[in-house]
């Protein structure tokens, strides 16, 4: 394992780490994510805390943080190993933030990211099934949840390769295990709709 691949993964998990929710949020709404609604600094919190601006942005920061990385390892066409070891620490760096003692956002936005540049069919079929699932059900918590499960599927049904099943089946566990709340909410229909304005609504 070479000094270059170590530097690169350190990088994009560090780069990944970068909490944009809670950096916009501040910046243009003087308000902390972390302090409102969910807690989280996820885009949807972000949206909750700060307005639609601020969300739209965390949305495009937090799906741009982990995209960049693996694009250019694609683009580079280093090996699916590298590029599946960077895609992993983007999103790690989300869920595990060192710059706010590992406690991070639920990484829907980054696995979308890292995914679209390395695996694109499995990705956008994977979006169609979050979109479904939003429309039939109104929860944007379960079709975040559907649609990461159903990654590893998609990825296996497309041709991609082991190091891409590895890492969307990593990705579909720690985003499942982000949505515990959620899931119990769901289960005890308490959880809130598309659009349902809560105090405590969690973020999705």
């Amino acid at each position: 394992m070479s000094i270059t691949f170590i530097l690169t993964v350190i990088a994009a998990y560090l780069l990944g780490a970068v909490p944009f929710g809670l950096l916009l949020s501040k910046a243009l709404s003087k308000r902390d994510p972390r302090e409102h609604g969910s807690g989280n600094i996820g885009a949807t919190n972000a949206m909750r805390t700060g307005g639609k601006l601020v969300g739209i942005l965390t949305l495009a920061a937090d799906i741009a943080k982990s995209l960049i990385p693996v694009a250019i390892a694609v683009v580079m066409e280093l090996s699916e190993l590298w590029i599946g070891a960077i895609a992993a620490a983007s999103f790690v760096g989300h869920i595990f933030p060192v710059y706010l003692k590992f406690q991070g956002g639920k990484g829907v936005a980054t696995m979308l990211g890292a995914m679209l540049p390395w695996q694109p069919l499995a990705t956008l079929i994977g979006v169609v099934v979050w979109i479904a699932v939003i429309g039939f059900t109104r929860y944007v918590s379960l079709a975040s949840i559907a649609g990461a499960l159903a990654l590893p599927l998609l990825v296996g049904m497309t041709g991609g390769s082991v190091p891409a099943l590895i890492v969307s089946m990593l990705f579909a566990s720690l985003v499942t295990a982000k949505h515990a709340s959620n899931i119990r909410r769901l289960l005890d229909g308490s959880e809130p709709t598309l659009g349902e304005d809560r105090k405590a609504s969690p973020d999705a």
